[in-house]
């Protein structure tokens, strides 16, 4: 990918009152060819041409406008994955789908993606809780949710006696992270007879699947 470098011929105008979606956006392009700690709040006050100053009219520093990258991303992402489960099919055609559109986002929106599990939850007063420790976001559980809502109304009648379908989802989503993860780190092997990072992905659903329904016995 071609390295991005703010320029003047790269400066997104904006109109009076957009000043935060131009922001937002700037900020998701310099996750998405840089990484989550590959920009300032002055790279992205220059890339939509303005003052670092007014910048805080709309956020109160920098985790600021990632949390809420992150909080846009899981919006979209929780969006794509509605749609795949209302689409046609069997239950499992149709869960397995929501993992494909999951592995999908984050090939094309790795902006977003690295925002969602990357950027630190904020406190009431706009500052990491804790002094800045790591806690769970609540995306991150929503997320969760989606997946565990999403295997109880693809799967009416559960699974077999003494499988949670929290476990399940649990499963799925570290299977679908991981390959998202490889895969956009070059680290998936590629090559003639080995599978895609979809056909790994349909066959580890399956697998889980398969598996929880067939204890039943």
């Amino acid at each position: 990918m071609r390295p991005w470098r703010s320029g003047p011929s790269d400066r997104r105008g904006y109109h009076h009152g957009n000043l935060k979606e131009a922001l937002i956006e700037a900020a998701r392009r310099f996750i998405a060819e840089r990484g989550i700690g590959g920009f300032t709040l002055v790279d992205a006050a220059r890339l939509v041409g303005v003052s670092p100053a007014a910048l805080y009219r709309h956020f109160r520093g920098r985790e600021a406008l990632l949390e809420e990258v992150a909080e846009r991303g899981f919006t979209e992402l929780a969006a794509r994955l509605a749609r795949a489960l209302r689409g046609p099919g069997t239950p499992l055609e149709r869960f397995t789908r929501m993992g494909e559109a999951y592995l999908t986002f984050a090939e094309e929106e790795p902006g977003y993606y690295a925002a969602i599990f990357e950027a630190r939850p904020l406190g009431p007063d706009g500052c990491p809780p804790g002094g800045g420790t790591p806690q769970q976001a609540p995306r991150d559980r929503d997320a969760f949710g989606l997946l565990v809502e999403a295997l109880r109304s693809t799967f009416p009648d559960g699974f077999s006696a003494g499988v949670d379908p929290r476990f399940v989802a649990l499963e799925v989503w570290a299977l679908s992270h991981g390959i998202a993860t490889l895969a956009a780190a070059g680290r998936l092997p590629t090559g003639p007879g080995l599978p895609t990072k979809y056909d790994l992905l349909r066959a580890g659903v399956v697998a889980m699947v398969h598996g929880a329904t067939a204890r039943a016995g």
